[in-house]
């Protein structure tokens, strides 16, 4: 109940002193509660944030680090070693790595190899890759794709939104359709009644037969039976409506059965939805988000291609450490150094071989899904176009229909009050013009759903 007050006292601060009716839940304010507060459409703008953490995640492979391996032994009051190992790295974007290390060993029993003079053993030293992991490695892989994440996502995000979007477009509408429908049947079950106090009257001064009552009576029926339908679906489509309407906090909204939707819809729902700027013109899909996501799968999937065939090289390290006393490291005795060489190569390369293809052929797939969206795009946007243009057609078809159907309906009541029809006939002209409204509700309907699915297509939520 609480959720409800708020949402009509916000309405109603909203429209208070416009032409509009102070009531009036406007589609745009509907999709501006959507954008603003939906939890699917707040999940999706996380998944940028996740991409954006998953990047400097990638990027902590980069760090500097710092690390001291420290261990002693006394046994029986002899100081058997002390060894203290310490060092500073700092990883640079082509797998080269610069380190800085500090050792200071001692002890009686103490591996010669570790041997070191009093004052320690300051060392400066490069480790180079020369085969796998130069051009290209895994962190710097990890980093790439990082980035190219966050394009991904935020395709993904805007997809997810529009998909939201649509589904809560779709539920106004169906609102809007069946709160015309409840008035519709409201107008005319008065209109039977009316009808059927003067019937009454009429039978009463002799000038009717006793029949007319019972078809006029039958006609009320219809129509109470009618409105009380229309009335059922109009209830479950405000909630299904709510289902959309949330404030901040995720607290849900329930729609207040004084709103009403917004009555001249058809005059601003393309621009609301920015649909006419399609329907004048060209799309580009260069920039859709479907081709945008595919697009950055592909980049995303290249960079392990490459990481992929890196591993094919034979792994070379090598190592050169500058080694220097403390108090003598200015003095440059290049001389004193320690060298390194590790060398790894698996002579079949099947493992890597088998990966390279695999990752040839996951590119090739995007590829080709993007090349079919491509043309999928195109086709849908050209054939929502088409449809929005029959539509319109049809509508001003109907609306010839309703014109036609009320003069009809209008004439044979007026031969009904000179005694010249009868109510069978009231009826059936009543009948083919609530049938002919209704297509015209129906088709209005499908013209606002179809704009939405343009809006879709273009996934452009923003």
């Amino acid at each position: 109940m609480k959720q409800t007050l708020i949402l009509l006292l916000l309405c109603v601060l909203k429209t208070f002193g416009q032409e509009n009716s102070p009531l009036e839940f406007s589609y745009n304010e509907f999709l501006g509660y959507v954008k603003k507060y939906h939890p699917l459409v707040k999940n999706a703008n996380l998944e940028l944030n996740k991409a954006q953490a998953n990047l400097m995640m990638a990027r902590g492979g980069f760090d500097p680090k710092i690390e001291v391996d420290f261990s002693k032994k006394q046994f029986k009051d002899s100081d058997y070693y002390s060894i203290l190992n310490s060092s500073f790295k700092i990883p640079t974007w082509y797998g080269i790595e610069i380190k800085a290390s500090f050792d200071n060993n001692e002890g009686i029993y103490l591996n010669p190899e570790n041997s070191v003079p009093n004052q320690g053993l300051t060392s400066l030293g490069i480790f180079v890759p020369l085969g796998q992991g130069l051009f290209i490695n895994q962190r710097m892989a990890d980093v790439r794709k990082a980035k190219m994440q966050i394009q991904l996502s935020n395709a993904e995000r805007k997809l997810l939104a529009i998909s939201v979007l649509y589904e809560g477009s779709v539920a106004y509408f169906n609102w809007k359709k069946n709160y015309n429908e409840v008035k519709l049947y409201e107008n005319y079950l008065k209109n039977a009644q009316i009808r059927f106090k003067g019937i009454q009257s009429l039978i009463q001064q002799g000038d009717k037969p006793a029949i007319d009552s019972i078809e006029a009576g039958i006609i009320v029926k219809n129509r109470l039976l009618s409105l009380e339908d229309s009335r059922l679906k109009l209830n479950k489509a405000k909630l299904e409506l709510s289902n959309f309407l949330w404030l901040e906090n995720n607290i849900p909204l329930e729609l207040s059965d004084e709103l009403i939707p917004e009555k001249k819809l058809e005059l601003t729902i393309q621009e609301t939805l920015k649909t006419n700027d399609l329907l004048n013109s060209e799309f580009s899909i260069a920039n859709h988000p479907k081709i945008n996501a595919l697009q950055s799968k592909i980049d995303i999937l290249n960079v392990d291609r490459k990481l992929k065939a890196n591993m094919l090289l034979p792994k070379i390290d090598l190592g050169y450490s500058y080694l220097s006393e403390p108090s003598y490291f200015d003095n440059y005795q290049f001389e004193d150094y320690k060298i390194g060489l590790n060398f790894y190569f698996p002579l079949f390369l099947r493992k890597e071989r088998g990966s390279l293809k695999l990752a040839k052929f996951k590119v090739q797939e995007t590829e080709f899904a993007l090349a079919l969206e491509k043309v999928q795009l195109t086709n849908k946007i050209n054939a929502q176009k088409i449809e929005i243009a029959s539509i319109l057609k049809q509508k001003e078809l109907i609306k010839e229909l309703v014109e036609d159907n009320n003069v009809m309906l209008n004439s044979e009541e007026r031969l009904f009050s000179f005694g010249e029809s009868s109510m069978f006939l009231i009826n059936s002209r009543e009948n083919n013009l609530v049938t002919a409204q209704l297509s015209f509700i129906a088709i209005e309907n499908r013209y606002f759903i179809s704009n939405s699915e343009l809006f879709k297509i273009m996934a452009n939520p923003d």
